[in-house]
């Protein structure tokens, strides 16, 4: 999360008043030069409404900040899919640390064994891991296999997944619905 970045890169804390002026900046640039360039990724809805179709609650937990959060949604198209959503601005620690996964889960009201996670990167996959919670990913964040060792299940994107969907993780064909 952008939270670790200021101060491994910087050498000061994100809470400092270096610190906030460098990730209100952050977000600024994030928000004039590369939010409005994103696309939805392959699938991704079709995926999200399935999943929503089949009893499936939506979660989101997301190292972005509350703000992020709902641009992030809206360019991809998924807002009205999701119920529920946790962000930056409610943890204390980003991804890779389990904080936003434990979040999540709390919010959506369901225990551990009931949780399954997609995502893309291997913060995702690590910060599940440590949560103990099984993590399906996907190749669209531009990692590689190695990259996303741990997941229980790897697609190349969300179509991907929902072309395997009943077999997948999360699919009534592995006794879930």
């Amino acid at each position: 999360g952008g939270d670790k970045l200021i101060p491994d890169v910087w050498g000061f804390e994100k809470e400092s008043e270096q610190g906030e002026k460098l990730n209100r900046r952050k977000g600024e640039i994030f928000r004039e030069r590369y939010l409005p360039t994103l696309e939805p990724t392959r699938g991704a809805r079709a995926l999200l409404h399935r999943m929503r179709d089949d009893g499936i609650k939506l979660v989101v937990a997301t190292s972005a900040d509350r703000e992020d959060l709902e641009g992030l949604l809206e360019r991809a198209g998924v807002q009205d899919l999701v119920q529920e959503a946790t962000s930056a601005d409610d943890v204390e620690e980003s991804k890779p640390d389990p904080d936003i996964v434990h979040a999540a889960r709390d919010e959506g009201g369901f225990p551990t064994e009931q949780t399954v996670m997609l995502g893309d990167t291997p913060y995702d996959v690590e910060a599940a891991n440590r949560a103990g919670v099984p993590i399906v990913a996907v190749r669209s964040g531009g990692w590689g296999d190695e990259d996303l060792k741990g997941a229980v299940a790897i697609y190349d994107d969300p179509a991907d997944m929902l072309d395997h969907f009943d077999e997948s993780p999360v699919g009534r064909g592995n006794g879930n619905g």
